[in-house]
């Protein structure tokens, strides 16, 4: 891919789609109508729109409206991968909606990690072509009713029409994917604007020209309007008459009138009902004959320059004589309203959607002891760094993304306490400055004196940014849900590359004082083969950032080169080497490499050496949890029969699948035991996924296998074995289905404790669940007596014992699983109770997320 040029706003739009290149504007025009489209229909105060990255592995958003950039830029990339709801919605090609921060929590914890503010939200997948290229998210506050019905359907249609729109795109441009910042688009303003119109004034005949924009800014209608400089003149506030004559003067002395202001009678309904008011708007009187108290005025600007006239040729049109061309403005919403203000006591400041300062009262240059000059367009912590604080920009962020006002208190550095409350809209927000008392515990700090206004002030050091922070808390947080050293590695490529826009990524762990890779992503196949097993005493970067504890940054070839001459090199242009060390002790080294020359600012600086401590410190739990796995799992297979013993008469097959979760180790056993009157099938289930419950679940196994070789009936067995559980006081309880069986006739006795009932399969395909009555689960009752029912297969039938596990999964219900188990075993061929086996439990595999352990025991009559 060529390098990207630049959109609208400085972003990088992928493939050349900048304004310039081909089809850039014609995107940011598809993107933006849809976009505002689906945040006006639905209600809402703000969205964006995410489109894929050229690599697939990213979500970037592409748009965004109703909220500065600034405040989501910690979200302008998302990992496709990352457990937050647009990458869902994006993945499972369904919508995802949170209708308040309580869901969102309970949903997506992560997420509020970084937005901890109240609002509501929902993304809906953009589909293109049958496959989904981007997600529409659109942002509402939790007072606002519309985030559910039709608000919830604007986005769906939104997101449908875009998918249109982008898909006729597509076949023009190729595929669609974004690669750059977020492009901000204002939402249509609801203030109406302020009207101006134009006139045109010969001072000479007192002709007086208004076009119809102006008549209606001067309160009157175009027919009645006479036109003459007296009929307005008839229309002002009597006390503002000489504002028109001063008027005259600038013009015949300065050739120019810059904003003359004078009020003007509305032509609409007035304050009062006296018959004078009425006559003056019906026309039948002069307004200026009225009584003063009975109009309503307007206030009006006027604007304009004096023009040479040609000496030969027609007249003009305003006719001959000197000429004065210029416009009207209604200064309600401008002029006036900034009066108002600046006589407030009160400091009160405007910041745009940007959260850049657009005004600022005089108060609040007191207040803030700087100047409006210095404000004025630029980020108010910029210029005052002591609201560069974390906790002051999270008051900011929190009222523009839950849209409700808030405030908070802060210390000048002068000494005196300020109080800061903010009153957001989907175009900016307006503050106000006030001062107040301190908090009850810096009181002492009342003492402290105030300088006079413009007094020097000596301001303290810039804190750190919030970005930087946020990204050293979000990875802290996904690092939590990783356990084993493939998961926090998986976690660090799945977030890290996203997060900082990089495109390779390399971890090394070290063992026995050599370096060992163990995770790369994007790297040429076979880079890396060289470096594998390098010396903790060889030069090299990823080597020294971890012996000296230092990380390295290189923002160019060159200087890569510079330094280790000679080092092998592929595509990318800038590098972060990161020494990985926990407690002091040295767990390995990641680099991260970037395809464009990548300049690291102190705050990512600081932020990457940070995640490269949690980074360790994940690993070097997850070593040591997997040492301790390793330590169970052979505990467990070696509790667990490694082959089913050989029993004349009877064909069986078993199988076992660990959980996915946790310690992936549980008590699940099964066994086949050759008694006096036949063969024992048993299985059974200890509660709980730990070296403890596989303990317990040997100890089961022996009891039950000493029990049933010493002519123990099927009752006495079980029961026994529920004493011994009982009396082991172990704190777990367990599940048991004991079958004794005698292969030459089928028939047998069945006792069960609180386990899922056997499965049969009949040679032609029927199956069902045997009807076997049940006793309390082991190890709660230690008197507790089991009954015993009589069970029958029929020549060529197949039974089938099995954990829960294997028929429950999270969100179904067990009826649902035990369907599944018996279509899965009248659907296959029974020639082969192995084959069979392996299909029941590869319909398992299937299932990533599998909280419970499985286990499968299968038997047949060989006679019968």
């Amino acid at each position: 891919m060529g390098e990207a040029t630049r959109g609208p706003t400085g972003a990088p739009w992928a493939d050349g789609d900048g304004v310039g290149g081909p089809g850039g504007s014609e995107l940011e025009d598809v993107l933006a109508a849809h976009l505002i489209d689906a945040v006006q229909h639905a209600g809402a105060y703000g969205g964006a729109v995410y489109l894929r990255s050229p690599d697939r592995r990213s979500l970037v958003m592409a748009m965004v409206t109703g909220l500065p950039r600034s405040v989501v830029k910690l979200w302008w990339r998302l990992p496709v991968g990352g457990a937050l709801p647009a990458p869902e919605a994006f993945r499972t090609g369904r919508p995802v909606h949170l209708a308040d921060e309580g869901e969102t929590m309970r949903r997506y914890p992560q997420m509020l990690v970084g937005l901890p503010y109240r609002f509501a939200s929902h993304y809906q997948p953009v589909w293109v072509g049958g496959e989904v290229v981007g997600v529409i998210v659109v942002l509402w506050s939790v007072a606002v009713e519309s985030a559910t019905g039709d608000g919830v359907r604007a986005p769906m249609a939104a997101a449908e029409a875009l998918g249109t729109s982008l898909a006729a795109r597509a076949r023009r441009s190729g595929p669609v994917e974004y690669d750059g910042e977020p492009v901000s688009v204002r939402l249509p303003g609801e203030v109406p604007g302020v009207r101006v119109g134009l006139v045109d004034w010969n001072l000479d005949t007192g002709e007086f020209r208004a076009d119809e924009k102006a008549c209606a800014v001067l309160g009157t209608d175009p027919e009645s309007f006479g036109g003459t400089i007296a009929d307005l003149q008839d229309r002002l506030c009597p006390e503002d008459r000489h504002e028109l004559r001063a008027a005259e003067q600038d013009a015949e002395a300065e050739g120019l009138i810059r904003g003359r202001m004078f009020r003007v009678a509305e032509s609409g309904p007035v304050y009062g009902a006296g018959p004078a008011a009425a006559d003056a708007a019906a026309g039948r009187v002069s307004w200026a004959d009225t009584e003063y108290d009975d109009v309503r005025y307007r206030p009006v600007e006027l604007w304009g320059r004096t023009v040479e006239l040609p000496e030969e040729g027609p007249p003009p049109p305003g006719g001959a004589g000197r000429r004065l061309v210029g416009v009207v403005v209604d200064a309600v919403s401008g002029t006036t309203a900034a009066e108002a203000a600046e006589r407030l006591p009160d400091g009160v400041f405007s910041l745009d959607q940007d959260g850049r300062v657009s005004y600022a009262n005089r108060r609040c240059e007191q207040l803030l002891r700087c100047a409006r000059e210095d404000l004025l367009g630029r980020y108010p912590w910029q210029v005052m760094t002591w609201l560069s604080d974390p906790a002051y920009e999270d008051r900011y962020r929190a009222a523009m993304l839950s849209q409700q006002a808030t405030s908070f208190l802060v210390r000048h550095p002068v000494g005196e306490w300020l109080g800061f409350l903010l009153y957001p809209d989907v175009h900016g927000l307006t503050g106000r400055v006030v001062p107040s008392s301190p908090p009850p515990r810096d009181r002492a700090a009342a003492e402290t004196p105030v300088p006079e206004t413009g007094a020097e002030i000596s301001t303290p050091v810039a804190v750190t940014r919030p970005g930087a922070l946020y990204h050293v808390v979000h990875m802290a947080s996904v690092l939590t849900e990783a356990v084993t050293v493939r998961e926090v590695c998986r976690a660090v490529a799945d977030q890290l590359l996203p997060m900082f826009g990089g495109h390779e990524l390399a971890l090394y762990l070290v063992r026995d004082r050599r370096m060992y890779l163990a995770w790369e992503s994007g790297y040429p196949e076979g880079f890396l083969d060289r470096f594998e097993g390098v010396g903790l005493d060889v030069r090299l970067p990823g080597v020294e950032a971890l012996t000296s504890g230092v990380p390295i940054f290189f923002e160019s070839p060159e200087q890569l080169a510079g330094a280790y001459p000679g080092i092998a090199m592929d595509r990318m242009r800038s590098w972060a080497f990161l020494p990985l060390i926990a407690s002091g002790h040295p767990v390995g080294s990641c680099i991260l490499g970037y395809d464009a020359t990548h300049a690291f600012t102190s705050d990512e600086r600081a932020a990457l050496t940070a995640l490269g401590g949690l980074v360790a410190q994940a690993l070097e739990r997850a070593r040591l949890y997997d040492a301790e796995f390793t330590l169970a799992r052979g505990l467990q297979d070696a509790l667990l029969p490694h082959r089913l013993p050989p029993v004349r008469g009877l064909h069986a097959a078993a199988r076992y699948l660990p959980g996915t979760q946790g310690m992936e180790i549980g008590g699940d056993w099964y066994d086949v035991i050759e008694t006096a009157g036949g063969v024992a099938l048993v299985i059974g289930d200890v509660e709980g996924h730990s070296v403890a419950a596989a303990a317990v679940m040997g100890q089961l196994r022996s009891a039950v296998n000493a029990l049933a070789t010493s002519d123990a009936g099927p009752a006495e067995v079980v029961g026994r074995t529920n004493s011994l559980l009982a009396h082991l006081d172990a704190g777990v309880c367990a599940t048991c289905c004991y079958l004794e069986l005698d292969p030459r006739t089928g028939r047998g006795l069945a006792v069960r404790a609180g386990h899922t009932s056997p499965m049969v399969r009949h040679p032609g395909g029927h199956t069902e669940v045997l009807d076997v009555e049940g006793g309390l689960m082991l190890g709660v009752d230690a008197h507790e007596d089991y009954p015993v029912t009589p069970v029958e297969l029929p020549p060529g039938a197949v039974l089938s014992l099995y954990t829960d596990g294997l028929v429950e999964q999270p969100g179904q219900d067990i009826d649902e699983g035990v369907r599944t188990l018996r279509e899965s075993l009248s659907r296959t061929p029974v020639d082969s109770l192995e084959d069979l086996a392996d299909s029941v439990i590869q319909v398992a595999r299937r299932t990533a997320d599998r909280p419970d352990d499985m286990a499968l025991l299968l038997a047949r009559c060989a006679g019968r």
